[in-house]
């Protein structure tokens, strides 16, 4: 059901506003980190001080869920009278906006630790080990896996600033092409076989990688080509979207090399690979084994709250900006992160993203949270489901279905 508030319009306060700051916690999490790490190391617990530069993973995988189990879902949807104005609030939108130059801020510091030779002032002697390094590029990749949500945010909207910002903070991860396919690619074959971001029931994540990661980005090129030719323009132009896209992730990874040198490309690459993962790990639970139905036209149905996976959370709903009110989003595009609500007839996920994250990795336990969750949505017809094509045969048999009926 779709939570109301039972607070009078006049009286009706956003209680998350100052809590969306909280947001700012990945691409500050190094600066915390230093921190931390300082005063382990002034205590004489330098042993365990290493540990905190893996900070980025102790969040997703540690501190979030047990925050989403504890405080649990949100409950609050804004009042239609109010929309307008929570709408036009520019508090939220400067609440992405500042993402940027701490993202920006953070990965040059890491680009520094990667390389330093002596951080005595840390009190490490010499520089950092080859593990504490790895753990700092998984810590920047979840910032740039969190950033590439915060693009998705500023992407979707009509504003041209918002739409440049996109692109910046997509090129730490070298995922510029998002944009373009998230866009005018996945908003329309959401929850159809076509579509590389929608995952297929009996499809495990590691099989739906690959096949993301690869269809996701020949879609985007083969948008921007049409694109191109209807505008009269070679494909390999700057106005491409695409390559425009990925040139500012040439020129950042360029200046980084050229300043600290070619030492850090590997760590680079580690972040960037690990930051566009946990993007698709949440592209993977957001549809999984939904489908759009066919009309008697033989086009799909216009998507509806019935075909994202959703999580009125609160905790992972305030550091991904309400992405898990992804219905709401997918009905309406533009609509900032402030006004989603938790819409009736969604199905809904038995706990936040940052939970079901770690159960995605765990292909036999994700089909046992997940599988029955799909069937009972679709009242036990298997046949209404989005299945993976190698599989289908198998699960047809075993759901007692026959696969010549469709």
């Amino acid at each position: 059901m779709s939570p109301q508030s039972s607070t009078p319009v006049d009286e009706w306060r956003d209680r998350k506003r100052y809590l969306w700051l909280m947001g700012l916690v990945p691409p500050t999490a190094v600066f915390m980190a230093l921190g931390v790490i300082w005063a382990f190391n002034m205590l004489g617990w330098n042993a365990v001080s290493p540990v905190w530069w893996w900070i980025g993973p102790l969040l997703v995988y540690g501190l979030l869920p047990l925050l989403d189990l504890f405080f649990g879902p949100d409950g609050q949807n804004p009042p239609d009278e109010v929309m307008e104005a929570l709408e036009n609030d520019k508090y939220y939108r400067y609440c992405t906006y500042i993402y940027i130059p701490f993202q920006l801020v953070s990965l040059v510091i890491a680009c520094y630790l990667w390389t330093a030779d002596n951080l005595s002032w840390l009190g490490i002697d010499g520089g950092l080990g080859l593990i504490s390094k790895i753990g700092l590029a998984i810590s920047i990749g979840v910032m740039g896996g969190v950033g590439i949500n915060t693009a998705h945010e500023m992407g979707h909207k009509k504003d041209s600033l918002e739409r440049w910002l996109s692109k910046v903070t997509l090129a730490q991860t070298f995922y510029g092409h998002f944009y373009i396919e998230h866009n005018r690619g996945h908003h329309v074959r959401v929850a159809t076989p076509e579509d590389p971001a929608s995952s297929k029931f009996g499809e495990s994540f590691w099989r739906f990688l690959p096949r993301s990661v690869w269809g996701s980005l020949k879609s985007s090129w083969q948008i921007e080509k049409t694109r191109m030719e209807r505008l009269g323009k070679p494909t390999w132009n700057i106005r491409n979207d695409v390559l425009n896209a990925w040139l500012m992730s040439v020129v950042l990874f360029g200046v980084l090399t050229a300043v600290f040198g070619v030492s850090i490309l590997p760590f680079l690459v580690i972040q960037a690979v690990y930051g566009f993962s946990l993007l698709e790990t949440v592209n993977y639970l957001e549809h999984y084994g939904l489908l759009r139905a066919k009309t008697a036209s033989g086009r799909y149905e216009r998507c509806a709250p019935a075909h994202s996976w959703n999580s009125d959370h609160i905790v992972t709903n305030i550091f991904l900006y309400h992405l898990q009110r992804h219905s709401d989003h997918h009905a309406n595009p533009t609509r900032r992160y402030q006004t989603l609500r938790s819409m009736e007839g969604a199905p809904n996920l038995p706990s936040g993203y940052a939970s079901m994250i770690s159960l995605a990795y765990f292909p036999p336990i994700w089909r046992k949270v997940m599988d029955h969750r799909v069937l009972e949505h679709y009242r036990g017809d298997i046949t209404a489901v989005n299945i993976e094509p190698s599989k289908r045969e198998k699960i047809l048999a075993r759901y007692g279905a026959d696969s010549g009926n469709e």
